[in-house]
């Protein structure tokens, strides 16, 4: 039945021709595996079920990694899929409920029908798709992703909306201002974020100008149509909980001890150690992603869990950067911006910085005043060539730049 022997590791690579970098490619995948299998597998565990549901959010600084056009690369492909439905393009709890309610549907699984109402939500821009400071809304989508069995709201003029087994899975695509901007303080770490796969970078992988010079014959598009095949085959025939290998439980039964006796009692950080509250269960949903991935079989082995746990622990470090500009004042956003931006030229001309954060602070002296707080900080040094004048990085993992001129007192105005 099957084409290829790894949907995702064959994905990443069919979408490698693109400058976007392959985690973010992965996650995007595991959303499209996720959106193709809806509410029709499980984990069973009596207390309580897992469905393979996401919140996956691509973050990065605009226009650097192509974030909506790798999220729309792998969502296309799941939209040619018969049966499976897309949500609003602005979500609000009454949206989305009417939305489950339009989705409602059965499917078969031995002898038995159960119903379920599925919907896959993608956006560019997720501040334009979801109010973070809508309480209701939030709290709604915390108990979708935890497996809510029926939702239902009343209107005085419509009657009542009843969605059976509701299900959603969403990618979404924001930048660190954004979130800073539309996040609260007190949101950070706590229910939602750490129900959510934030996906973090700030470089692309590759530099490609034309990715149509990277298809150098027919195998790209014969490889779609072999993903897209699969894809189908995964929406369509696979059915019911799964089940673990005796290796696969007793891995996840070592790896829980070690979470909560040594890993989430040693972390430091409050935002990473809110998201290892939830780690087994983003374990197991992507070890569910994982299986089907490779194999028909309804089993979890214990790669599957392995590789789940490689892939999270990918983007555990970057956490707490996705987070870095929340609750800071402008000044020192703007400072951190401007570090950043000299760290990644290494050397730059005292004219481009102030280009690069003039729409912030348009008052050159305050723009000054930020410069001389990163100078007196031992981050940047002001230098002298025949040109002008010169800011050179030279804080923590600083690469040597070329000579470019005398270095300056630490006085701005010079």
């Amino acid at each position: 039945m099957r084409l290829l022997d790894d949907w995702l590791q064959t994905y990443v690579e069919w979408a490698s021709i693109t400058e976007a970098p392959g985690i973010m490619h992965f996650w995007s995948a595991v959303c499209a595996i996720s959106g193709a299998l809806r509410r029709k597998v499980w984990i069973d565990r009596r207390t309580f079920k897992w469905y393979p549901s996401f919140y996956v959010i691509l973050v990065a600084p605009p226009g650097i990694v192509t974030k909506s056009s790798t999220a729309d690369l792998a969502l296309d492909m799941l939209r040619e899929i018969p049966g499976i439905n897309f949500g609003p393009d602005i979500i609000t709890w009454q949206s989305l409920v009417t939305a489950f309610a339009e989705s409602c549907e059965s499917f078969l699984y031995g002898e038995e029908y159960y119903p379920m109402s599925a919907i896959t939500i993608v956006s560019s821009e997720l501040g334009l798709l979801l109010n973070m400071q809508d309480r209701d809304m939030v709290n709604l989508l915390i108990t979708l992703w935890d497996g809510r069995k029926q939702l239902g709201k009343r209107t005085k003029t419509q009657g009542r909306d009843l969605a059976e087994a509701p299900w959603i899975t969403l990618l979404g695509c924001t930048t660190p201002p954004a979130i800073a901007e539309n996040l609260p303080r007190l949101a950070v770490g706590g229910g939602f974020t750490s129900r959510c796969i934030f996906v973090y970078r700030e470089q692309k992988e590759r530099l490609i100008y034309d990715p149509s010079q990277e298809v150098v014959n027919e195998d790209w598009q014969t490889v779609r149509q072999a993903l897209l095949r699969d894809l189908e085959h995964i929406s369509l025939d696979l059915a019911g909980p799964f089940t673990e290998t005796p290796s696969a439980r007793e891995w996840e039964k070592a790896w829980y001890e070690d979470l909560w006796q040594h890993t989430y009692p040693e972390c430091s950080s409050p935002i990473i150690k809110n998201f290892l509250g939830r780690k087994q269960t983003h374990l197991c949903k992507l070890a569910m992603i994982l299986s089907v991935s490779r194999r028909d079989s309804m089993v979890l082995e214990r790669a599957d869990f392995e590789t789940a746990n490689e892939m999270l622990l990918s983007v555990e470090p970057d956490l707490e950067k996705v987070f870095a500009l929340i609750g800071k004042s402008e000044a020192t956003a703007g400072a951190e911006r401007l570090v950043e931006y000299i760290k990644r030229r290494v050397t730059c001309y005292y004219e481009e910085a102030y280009n690069e954060i003039h729409s912030l602070f348009p008052n050159f002296s305050e723009f000054e005043q930020i410069l001389a707080g990163t100078i007196h900080s031992g981050k940047v040094r002001l230098e002298l060539n025949g040109q002008g004048r010169v800011l050179r990085y030279v804080g923590p993992n600083a690469v040597e730049g070329p000579p470019l001129g005398t270095v300056l007192p630490q006085n701005v105005n010079r």
